[in-house]
């Protein structure tokens, strides 16, 4: 099967995360495996400003879409049993050679994020930065990720804007400051030369994540700090724009806790 004639779009995503690798990732991911704290999306908000993930020393964390696991690194770091799942060999490449020059080792897996191999009930915290929202379908990995994680566990996926998504050409390049397409259109994009992506509005997210079992707690819409510039690579938005316009959302959910049996 070709990239093109795979309707899930996988073989066109690990085609197309083979070369970001080559291009891009690969050095990215060595630099940021070094860096002292994390640090959110284009803009690289620090966790310290944002408060997203609390104290998860002693947690089990899953990573969904960890890419080169950056993420995963600052997270074993911080004290959690991490286990990165990604759908690129090239970029788990890059992380099992970040873990053998400098550690931290933790669990490295070629998988699908709307097909994990997990058990279910195995985790506390479930992590994406961009590798599960924009590239899998809405309500297979919020299902999945509901179905690892225990009672009262916590999910944190970062995502592009619906703002952005509405306001970059069809044929690629940089938002502008006019909607380009019709926000009904944002479920399912296919860029020239990319991959599929979903963007769905907010309404949708909210039904999928409810209709996944989860219970919303925020949705933090995210702008660039005054003395921060234009992303080197992923220049889809320009800092300026970011700060008119929120440019990337994180949504937090939970799990209802088991129910307390009555006496």
């Amino acid at each position: 099967m070709t990239p093109d004639d795979d309707p899930s779009g996988r073989g066109r995503a690990r085609s197309l995360w083979a070369l970001l690798n080559e291009d891009f990732t690969d050095a990215d991911g060595v630099t940021r495996w070094s860096e002292p704290e994390i640090s959110w999306g284009l803009f690289r908000i620090p966790e310290r400003d944002l408060r997203l993930l609390g104290d998860v020393a002693g947690l089990d964390v899953l990573e969904i879409g960890a890419g080169t696991a950056y993420v995963s690194a600052w997270l074993a770091r911080a004290g959690a049993r991490v286990v990165a799942v990604d759908l690129s060999h090239h970029q788990l490449a890059t992380a099992a050679r970040c873990q053998a020059r400098s550690g931290p080792v933790f669990g490295l897996v070629e998988a699908d994020g709307e097909r994990l191999p997990v058990r279910a009930q195995t985790f506390d915290l479930v992590v994406s930065e961009y590798g599960a929202a924009p590239w899998c379908e809405p309500q297979r990995w919020l299902a999945e990720a509901a179905r690892v994680l225990r009672p009262g566990g916590r999910l944190v996926f970062l995502t592009n804007s619906v703002l952005a998504a509405l306001c970059v050409p069809a044929e690629g390049g940089v938002a502008g400051d006019r909607l380009l397409r019709a926000q009904r259109d944002l479920g399912d994009i296919t860029w020239p030369g990319g991959g599929r992506e979903h963007h769905p509005g907010h309404g949708a997210w909210i039904a999928a994540l409810r209709g996944a079992g989860f219970v919303i707690d925020a949705l933090h819409e995210l702008h660039p700090s005054e003395g921060a510039g234009t992303h080197d690579y992923y220049d889809i938005v320009t800092a300026d724009w970011a700060r008119r316009w929120p440019a990337e959302d994180v949504w937090v959910a939970h799990l209802p806790p088991r129910p307390v049996d009555a006496p």
